[in-house]
């Protein structure tokens, strides 16, 4: 039984290193995708963004006051450094993922999927997409709904590797639709066949929190 599990603010800064590691290993993958029907430049924009917040990871570690001011100076630095459609939104995403959890240096896994929920709502309200219109939103709101029906489901790590997998399924999904926002738009049917790319890039990100959630129950 895991649904007891406590995540603290080591473990966000950890998700954050191994996320910087992860994007370097798919830089090119992820530009490779967004060069079929975007500006080609969305892996090396998330590398810039993940290099600095690896940058100044250790001092907003040691200088944050609790989970959301390390995840909202991290969000900042993306915000800030990576161009393009991706900075907006991961940005957003990790400014406005901690905002219920001022004061906290340790999180539930309720209170983790409720913090994903605030993420993934600022990605929403940044970018204006909804499901089905070929984003990451693609990947992002069907693994969404999952955890919130199973939140409280005995199992945690279960419930956060079901949602892994229907992000992944919500990847696929953009393979054969037509683009309503973004530069892929101006394709319109030329974009059928062609993966999203912050539908990869999204998935694989949360996939990190997974690895390293099952690495603290090892632990316990």
């Amino acid at each position: 039984m895991n649904n007891k599990l406590l995540l603290n603010k080591e473990f966000f800064k950890i998700s954050l290193e191994k996320m910087a590691a992860l994007t370097e290993e798919n830089r090119d993958y992820w530009t490779e995708l967004d060069s079929d029907i975007g500006d080609g430049d969305h892996g090396i924009n998330l590398s810039i963004g993940f290099r600095g917040v690896t940058e100044k990871l250790q001092e907003n570690y040691d200088n944050s006051n609790d989970i959301n001011d390390l995840l909202k100076k991290s969000g900042m630095i993306l915000l800030s450094k990576v161009g393009g459609a991706s900075g907006p939104l991961y940005g957003s995403f990790f400014m406005k993922i901690g905002k219920d959890v001022v004061g906290k240096n340790e999180v539930t896994f309720v209170e983790f999927v409720d913090m994903l929920k605030n993420g993934i709502e600022a990605i929403q309200m940044r970018g204006k997409a909804e499901l089905g219109d070929k984003t990451m939103l693609d990947t992002l709101l069907p693994g969404l709904d999952y955890l919130e029906l199973h939140k409280e489901d005995e199992d945690s790590i279960k419930v956060l590797e079901d949602a892994v997998a229907i992000m992944k399924q919500g990847s696929d999904s953009t393979i054969p639709l037509v683009a309503k926002k973004g530069r892929a738009m101006r394709l319109g049917e030329r974009a059928i066949g062609h993966r999203d790319p912050g539908s990869a890039s999204s998935w694989m990100l949360i996939n990190v929190f997974l690895e390293e959630m099952k690495k603290q129950v090892e632990k316990v």
